[in-house]
């Protein structure tokens, strides 16, 4: 009895021990985030870089050093390409709209004026006879809450314009820690990269075998993750891609292949994504009077928003190992907890979890707890 209250009292105790120690790995983490987010950055992408770095060492005969400079040039020169594209495309769209904004304002003034004319006045008049016949305390109770109204409209627009304000100077002023942030992160990627296999002795010289077994396991399942991921995001970003086009193609929309491909691009935006283009496109062309177009938008951004909640957790499950009710899990409890973010949280938290468990990582600290390992 006194051996079976001992093993007991043991496992707690190395119960609480587990705990604390994963507690306080958290908290530690969460604390020093802020400060080294930079070279955790850079030891990202030196990971997923370093095949690339390793090739260009062996088979191109580059120095260790060069061959991690030409691989940050690389991604320079491919980030570069990427924006100078997108510029170019959006310098080319706004001389577009330029040669057409006149006629497009012209008849959006028109529209604006038809609608005005043909749908606000009969209202406003049917509004005034009505409100002649009513007695004089109803009058000022409603021109009590016109006036209400009015007052909150405007503090809520100033309100906005002043968040918009904040907003902006808020991004102005966070452009210098960003560069400074991008600069740190490739410098820490140069030195982690080019001092790669050090590290890699130093560490296998201190940390034990079994913990080494359990590491590569997991750093291999977050790689294969990660590119998982991104392959998942590219498929369903060309999935929306084709069917906007489609769309676009039977309701016969100018500059479709265009606006396809930037809609695909948005899609990238947890929840909101194609909503950013479809809504405000809608609106107008609603107050526009194009009936048949917005409907025809209508059911497409529905489509696209369906299809989207349907094949997300199955494509997303298959490309980064986990189930789709398990995919669909984290998503759902992700946003619940951390909003929009959460979307991209959830699923990688799982996946984390997920490498941990096939690493052995829970059976291990099990088998402590036990007093078995």
């Amino acid at each position: 009895m006194h051996f079976w209250n001992g093993t007991i009292l043991l496992a707690s105790v190395r119960g609480l021990v587990v705990i604390s120690a994963i507690t306080g790995l958290i908290l530690a983490a969460y604390l020093i985030f802020p400060l080294v987010y930079p070279f955790l950055f850079g030891l990202f992408l030196a990971l997923i870089m370093n095949p690339v770095v390793n090739w260009l060492e062996e088979k191109g005969r580059f120095p260790r050093w060069l061959a991690v400079l030409s691989t940050i040039i690389l991604l320079l020169a491919l980030l570069a390409a990427l924006i100078t594209l997108v510029i170019v495309e959006i310098v080319s769209e706004l001389n577009r709209l330029q040669e057409h904004l006149p006629y497009l304002f012209a008849d959006y003034m028109a529209q604006v004026e038809f609608f005005i004319l043909n749908q606000l006045f009969p209202i406003y008049d049917r509004i005034i006879s009505l409100y002649g016949t009513l007695d004089g305390e109803v009058q000022r109770n409603i021109e009590h809450q016109v006036e209400n109204f009015s007052t909150q409209m405007a503090e809520s627009l100033t309100e906005a314009g002043r968040g918009l304000i904040n907003g902006i100077l808020s991004f102005l002023r966070s452009i210098p820690m960003i560069a400074t942030t991008f600069i740190i992160s490739l410098l820490a990627f140069f030195f982690l990269s080019k001092d790669w296999p050090k590290w890699q002795a130093f560490f296998l010289r201190v940390i034990p075998e079994r913990v080494q077994v359990s590491s590569r396991s997991v750093i291999q399942d977050l790689k294969s993750a990660f590119i998982g991921f991104i392959r998942a995001q590219l498929t369903l970003m060309s999935i929306t891609f084709l069917i906007v086009l489609i769309g676009f193609w039977i309701l016969r929309v100018e500059y479709a292949l265009t606006i396809a491909l930037f809609i695909g691009l948005v899609d990238l935006i947890p929840y909101l994504g194609p909503g950013l283009i479809f809504i405000p496109w809608i609106i107008y062309l609603f107050i526009s009077g194009n009936y048949f177009l917005v409907i025809g938008l209508a059911v497409l951004y529905a489509i696209v928003v369906i299809q989207r909640q349907m094949i997300e957790p199955k494509i997303l499950g298959d490309n980064v190992g986990l189930d789709p009710l398990v995919t669909l899990f984290s998503l759902f409890v992700g946003f619940k907890l951390f909003g929009m973010i959460g979307l991209i949280i959830g699923p990688v938290t799982m996946v984390f979890l997920g490498a941990l468990h096939r690493a052995g990582v829970f059976r291990d600290l099990w088998q402590f707890v036990k007093g078995t390992a």
